[in-house]
């Protein structure tokens, strides 16, 4: 249940199979999760502890936000082939290998019959559905052995701050739908906020993982010491935001509707994430490495905002999909016009952050 005090966002990404879909422009993502399959291996070759199976025959796996595929089931897939090799490093045979069942999460808004109809027919492992936000419990107490999330859990947010929908307050974000080009009390909402939504994201997971079980997280991040402002995940977040001031300006949204929109992301450094986990306490970061970091076609970055996020801006402001077109076209044409300002090297990177649950 959403507090009084804070406006909840769901983020759904779009649906079904068609051209604006997430599973068809979705590359960018599915890049990072590939690119991060050497880290999977080295992170269960040298830290799992299989003695955490002692007392079940079941390798248990959830990813977090896992959307509508397919890239879910790629991480999934790595997953799981890196757990058998390290039992057959261990001298276990094809029949004393583990079971395995996955547990695909995400909220109840997803399109799990998508992600059903096309899962591979091949797999090795037992699927189920688990709807709901991962801000919060999700599964049973010490039920997990390896929890994977890529571009969801640490970057989207519970809710957006209050204050900086509040007209009243000095965080008040008028016609802007990120925090990075706001005053300095808007950026401090949403670290708090970041903060908050972590320190109760481990607090949960700490009660779901088993002693030694892992978890893996692939995310956008800003580079320790670079400004909210300079990082590109944010540039393009603003970029998408005057294009959205054009179109109001136009008349073709609403100004007040506008002023109504934040979406709910925060892009966190790694020395911010490493305070929060030591806060923790329950989990030791065991791997922490920068992913390479794709180049993506300014048509490519659109479609990928537009399958990921489109759904936000069709439903706050109620808009016909000629008019998403023109929305989406309009941004396409300016990270075309400001490529080399939005990709300055050195702004973008993918974090791969290994966690250990030790207590």
């Amino acid at each position: 249940m959403a507090e009084t005090n804070n406006i909840e966002v769901v983020v759904k990404v779009n649906s079904g199979n068609d051209r604006y879909s997430y599973s068809k422009n979705s590359s960018f993502q599915r890049n990072a999760i590939q690119s991060a399959k050497e880290l999977i291996n080295k992170a269960i070759t040298e830290k799992l502890d299989m003695k955490i199976l002692a007392s079940s025959k079941t390798f248990r796996v959830a990813d977090l936000g896992c959307a509508a595929g397919p890239n879910t089931f790629i991480a999934v897939q790595n997953i799981i082939e890196a757990v058998e090799v390290k039992c057959q490093s261990q001298g276990a045979e094809i029949s004393q290998l583990p079971e395995f069942q996955v547990f695909f999460n995400d909220h109840a808004l997803n399109d799990f019959n998508q992600l059903f109809k096309s899962l591979p027919s091949e797999r090795r492992y037992f699927a189920a559905g688990v709807p709901g936000s991962f801000h919060g419990r999700a599964f049973p107490s010490e039920s997990l052995h390896f929890v994977h999330s890529s571009y969801a859990a640490v970057q989207v947010l519970s809710r957006v701050p209050a204050e900086v929908m509040d007209k009243g307050s000095a965080a008040y974000n008028k016609g802007r739908i990120n925090y990075s080009h706001s005053s300095d009390e808007v950026v401090k909402c949403f670290e708090a906020q970041h903060a908050k939504d972590m320190e109760s994201f481990l607090k949960d997971r700490a009660e779901e993982v088993v002693l030694g079980g892992l978890m893996a997280f692939i995310f956008p991040a800003r580079p320790n010491g670079t400004l909210h402002s300079e990082t590109f995940v944010n540039k393009t977040a603003t970029l998408l935001g005057s294009c959205l001031m054009d179109m109001a300006n136009q008349g073709k949204i609403s100004h007040e509707k506008l002023d109504t929109l934040n979406l709910p992301v925060y892009f966190t450094s790694p020395q911010e994430l490493e305070t929060v986990v030591k806060q923790n306490g329950c989990f030791s970061i065991e791997i922490m490495e920068s992913l390479d970091q794709e180049r993506p076609q300014p048509k490519v970055m659109s479609s990928a905002i537009r399958g990921g996020m489109g759904g936000i801006f069709k439903e706050h402001f109620d808009l016909q999909e000629e008019t998403l077109d023109e929305l989406f076209d309009l941004f396409q044409k300016k990270v075309e016009e400001q490529s080399s300002s939005i990709y300055n090297s050195g702004n973008a990177i993918n974090l791969f952050v290994l966690l250990k649950r030790v207590i």
